[in-house]
């Protein structure tokens, strides 16, 4: 059986924003504080987990304020500027959108997906999304929420992570491992060195 939908990740998957989302939150702080490879260490935590790590020192009351303003400004920042966008994602997004329903779960907070997409034009080819921000579930939890809604009988999970890889299991969905992005898995039904390597691995008769 086919798969009949695919799911991406957003971070190490289908871009790198961790630059800009530095600057970002520099700016909401108004220090040097945070670095590009600060922002890479947490990619894939929820924005609860970053806090936590980021701003040890501060009570939960403040943790959530701090997060607040810095997600405003990475989400307006993002808007503007986007990020580094893989070389062959929008092209293989396009490509896959004529034969696959398309779907977006991250663990960021809400407005962030839409500020990719708005940025690159693709929200066009992008049937539903869910992330943390939206209702403060774990990844699997709403990659199940998405699988379910729309009825999706085999979906494809496409992260580069083990905690993408566990949640895609979890929620049952097959897992493609993006091994260009950030993180390892230590299982996959697929392992993409570029994202266009899917769309070459989907057309195989066992897929």
């Amino acid at each position: 059986m086919k798969f009949d939908g695919i799911i991406f990740d957003m971070d190490g998957t289908l871009w790198d924003s961790a630059e800009n989302v530095a600057r970002s939150w520099n700016n909401a702080v108004g220090e040097d504080r945070f670095s590009e490879a600060d922002i890479k260490g947490v990619m894939g935590m929820t924005m609860v987990k970053i806090a936590e790590k980021f701003f040890p020192e501060k009570s939960e009351r403040e943790r959530g304020e701090i997060l607040e303003r810095c997600c405003r400004f990475e989400n307006e920042y993002l808007r503007s500027h986007g990020g580094y966008i893989y070389p062959d994602t929008e092209s293989t997004l396009k490509v896959l959108a004529e034969k696959y329903p398309l779907f977006i779960v991250s663990n960021c907070q809400a407005g962030y997906i839409e500020a990719f997409l708005e940025y690159y034009g693709l929200g066009g080819l992008i049937t539903d999304k869910l992330c943390w921000g939206d209702n403060s579930l774990e990844k699997s939890e709403n990659i199940r929420l998405i699988i379910e809604k729309n009825r999706l009988e085999r979906a494809l999970y496409v992260g580069d992570t083990q905690g993408d890889c566990d949640s895609a299991y979890k929620a049952g969905a097959a897992f493609a491992h993006a091994a260009y992005g950030f993180g390892s898995a230590d299982r996959s039904d697929m392992v993409l060195e570029k994202l266009s390597d899917l769309e070459k691995q989907l057309s195989d008769n066992k897929f």
